[in-house]
Parts: structure tokens; C-alpha cells; sequence
């Protein structure tokens, strides 16, 4: 049967970085249908209402109905270790981040910690995420088959490692590609599951690595290829020690087949003017993590690069501080700020979606109310709390109203999750007490990387 959603829409027919806020669509009293997991139509909801008499309908009165958060950068195997004190980036790494790793190992373990993953940011109201998983192929399978269990739209690979990492997580050049590619011919395309080559950083693989993997790329290139790039000064500084050849950070990826369409860079927050143009002719995509890089310590990443490439936004649990898309939101308003730029609610909301869906190159399929999309839909409470509520009461147009569940909102905001045409029940949304019974309590701290 068909299912009818009614409340307030908004949707996106232009990028507001080059129209402005124009390019949004908003209804005050609008509708969406749905039917086979997908959006048949988006309209007033009076005229869907009677040309479609025998669809189900779920008024949400004045809550907000958008298309799901899409978070482009994650570390699933951080869930666990989330929001800890810590140090920089490095040290990070080698002192908290690996040790939790190395527990990955473990198919229960991990089998736990992707269903924990994914319950909190169903939580909070996002419906696809980009993951890393760890150099064990079996992190791999227990993060598909958490996503495919729960219908969604997720990418994923194997982090490749050979070097500068504890020995239980390194791999090989030659395995990283052999193992890369039986998991890619797994579960590339399956349901709604898309593999992502995945070399963790230029510091831990060895550009013999780099090139397996680009080869790799070469052979599928169909796949998104994810990594890290000028996420820190310290950092950039050791891949000119360990890279002297490379005429900056990006050529050390460039010169073995890693810099095309499809390409997905977490953080990018130092970057040359050079490195600024080649990502711009490759059409490459860049991913903006601001409570990771304010967490961490990072640097404040510049916007305006939204005007000439492919910007995504997310989350970068756990170096990230939070697993919602609406404080990931906030932090990026308060970066822009730092930087003097403030940030438009419409393209705060456009990263979340559709930006991100552009930066996956799947902005087909998700991230914006459209006929022909998959319904992976977000219902927002616009006055969730009492301080919102108070400040929402005073708005005098849709972004006063949404404004303020951006700067303040969190879990309590969503009020639905829809997921390729579906409610997630409630209470599917848990942190998942059975994760913590997997094994030992973590005694790590979270990181980044």
C-alpha cells in the first residue's frame, strides 16, 4: 500500500553554495508518497491526499519531513570509544585508536559494535553512513551485514594498513588488494550496499600499497576510493618525511591512481593552492568533519571550497564528539563563523543531505525529497525542547524556525526515521546493551585517522 507522510517538506532543486537559499523548496503543509521504498510524488498535501484516496497516511502535523541525514566519513570501529579526553592526532592513533582496533578481530565483537553503530545514528536520524572498518576482513562482513539487516543505503572497506601500525594491524600490499577485492566481489552492489576502497592514510601504507590499491580502483571503477587528507600540520609534516618525492600531500595519493571521480577525502583542512586545483579538475570530493577537527585539535576547514568541489559533511565518529548530524551542523556553522563566513540554515541542512549524497556520488538515489528517490526520510520536531520550542515560536519564516533545532537539537528532535519506504520501529534506536557483553569494556580513548 501506499503510504502518504504529511507535514512540512523540504527539499532542494539547486545548490544553495551557487543559488543561495532560493534553491530550497520548502511546504508548509506539504506531502510525500511513497510506495515500493521509493518517493513517487512530492506535492501540497490537500492534492496528494485526493489524488491518491487509498495511500496510508501519517500526518506529522508541523514536524519537518527531509530526506535522511547522510553522514560521509565515519569510523564504526570507534563507536565504543567515543568522546574521551585525548592528545593529537598521532598519538591518538598509536595510544587509544589501534588498541580498539586490534579487538575487531573478534566477528562477535564486531558484529556488536555495527549494530551499536547503527542504532545510535538511526537515533539520530541518519539513514546512510561512509565507513571505515578495520584491516580485518571480518569488521567488513559484521558492518554489511548490520546495514543489510536494517535496509539501508551504507559504504564500507577495509582500512589497508602496512606499515607504521602494531603488527596485529598491518596487512600487505598484495593482501590488502586481495582481500579488498574478495570483499568488494561480496558485497559491492548487494541490496543497497556499495564497497569503498579504503587505504587509511598515506603514513601507514607504503606507496607500494598506494598503487595496489589504485590498481584495484582501476579494475572497479565503479567504487568510491576513501582516505584522509591535511587533517593536521604535524601529520602533513611526516608525509613529507616519508614521501620526499611527492610534490605535496595529495600527490602522494595522485601518483598511484588515487585522485579521480569517486575519490573521498576526509578533512582536507590544510591544503595548497595546488592541491586546491587538482581536486577541483578531478572532480574529486571533500568531506568537512568539524567536531572531529575542533575535538582534535585540527583546524578550521575552509568552506568557500564548497564553491569549487564536491563537499560532503560528517560526523568522524570517534574522533568526532557526537554521533548527530544536527550538532555536526552546528560545529560547521561555528567553524564557518571562526572563519567569517555564517553559513546560511539552507546550506547547513543541503550538507547534511544532498551534499553528502553529491560527495558519495549517489545524490540519484538519496539526500533530497524527489520522485524517484529512495525513501530514506527524516521527521523533525521543530520545538523538541522547551528552548527551542520558545525560540521557534518567534520565527517569522521556515529557517528562523529550523535555525534554532540546528544550534540546539539533538536525539529528541527526531521524531520519525523512515528507511527505503519503511518506519524503524521504535525502540530499534538503543545503544545496544548487548555490544558491551561482547567483550571487555574498551579501556581506550577515542580517535580519529
Amino acid at each position: 500500500m501506499a503510504e502518504l507522510l504529511i507535514g512540512q517538506t523540504l527539499s532542494f532543486a539547486g545548490d544553495p553554495f551557487a543559488e543561495g537559499p532560493a534553491a530550497a523548496r520548502h511546504s508548509s503543509r506539504g506531502g510525500v508518497l511513497v510506495e515500493g521504498g521509493r518517493i513517487a510524488a512530492v506535492g501540497e498535501a490537500d492534492a496528494l491526499r485526493r489524488a491518491h484516496p487509498q495511500a496510508r497516511v501519517t500526518d506529522y502535523g508541523g514536524a519537518l519531513i527531509s530526506a535522511g541525514f547522510i553522514d560521509a566519513h565515519v569510523h564504526y570501529p570507534q563507536t565504543a570509544i567515543i568522546a574521551s579526553w585525548g592528545k593529537r592526532l598521532i598519538d591518538w592513533l598509536n595510544s587509544y585508536t589501534f588498541p580498539e582496533e586490534m579487538r575487531f578481530s573478534d566477528p562477535a565483537y564486531a558484529a556488536a559494535i555495527a549494530a551499536r553503530h547503527l542504532d545510535l545514528v538511526l537515533a539520530n536520524g541518519t539513514t546512510t553512513v561512509c565507513t571505515y572498518c578495520t584491516i580485518h576482513p571480518e569488521s567488513v562482513d559484521a558492518f554489511f551485514a548490520a546495514a543489510q539487516a536494517r535496509g539501508l543505503r551504507a559504504y564500507a572497506g577495509k582500512t589497508c594498513m602496512d606499515r607504521n601500525a602494531p603488527e596485529g594491524l598491518r596487512d600487505t600490499a598484495q593482501s590488502a588488494h586481495d582481500d579488498s577485492r574478495r570483499l568488494l566481489e561480496k558485497w559491492h552492489g548487494v541490496d543497497r550496499l556499495s564497497y569503498v576502497i579504503t587505504p587509511r592514510f598515506s603514513p601507514t601504507s607504503t606507496p607500494e600499497q598506494l598503487a595496489m590499491l589504485g590498481q584495484l580502483w582501476r579494475e572497479y571503477p565503479d567504487c568510491l576510493m576513501q582516505t584522509h587528507l591535511s587533517e593536521q600540520v604535524d601529520e602533513i609534516a611526516w608525509v613529507r618525511e616519508l614521501f620526499p618525492q611527492a610534490r605535496d600531500y595529495l600527490d602522494t595519493y595522485e601518483a598511484q591512481g588515487l585522485l579521480r571521480e569517486g575519490a573521498v577525502y576526509g578533512h582536507a583542512i590544510h591544503l595548497t593552492a595546488r592541491e586546491k586545483a587538482r581536486l577541483a579538475e578531478a572532480g574529486a570530493s571533500l568531506v568537512h568533519c568539524p567536531t572531529s577537527n575542533t575535538f582534535i585539535g585540527s583546524g578550521l576547514f575552509d568552506m568557500g571550497l564548497a564553491r569549487q568541489v564536491r563537499v560532503g559533511l560528517a560526523t568522524d565518529t570517534g574522533g568526532g564528539s557526537s554521533f548527530s548530524m544536527l550538532r555536526t551542523m552546528a560545529a560547521a556553522y561555528e567553524v564557518a563563523q571562526l572563519r567569517g563566513e555564517a553559513l546560511h540554515p539552507a546550506q547547513l541542512w543541503w550538507l547534511a543531505t544532498q551534499g553528502s549524497a553529491r560527495a558519495l556520488r549517489a545524490e540519484a538515489l538519496i539526500g533530497n525529497l524527489a520522485p524517484g528517490m529512495e525513501a530514506d526520510l527524516v521527521v523533525i520536531d521543530l520545538a523538541s525542547t522547551p528552548a527551542i520550542a520558545q525560540r521557534a515560536a518567534r520565527a517569522a519564516d521556515l529557517w528562523e524556525a529550523l535555525f534554532p533545532t540546528i544550534m540546539m537539537g539533538d536525539d529528541r528532535a527526531v521524531r520519525a526515521v523512515w528507511v527505503g519506504g519503511r518506519p524503524v520501529p521504535a525502540g530499534r534506536e538503543t545503544p545496544g546493551r548487548d555490544a558491551s557483553r561482547a567483550g571487555s569494556p574498551g579501556a581506550g580513548t577515542a580517535g580519529t585517522g
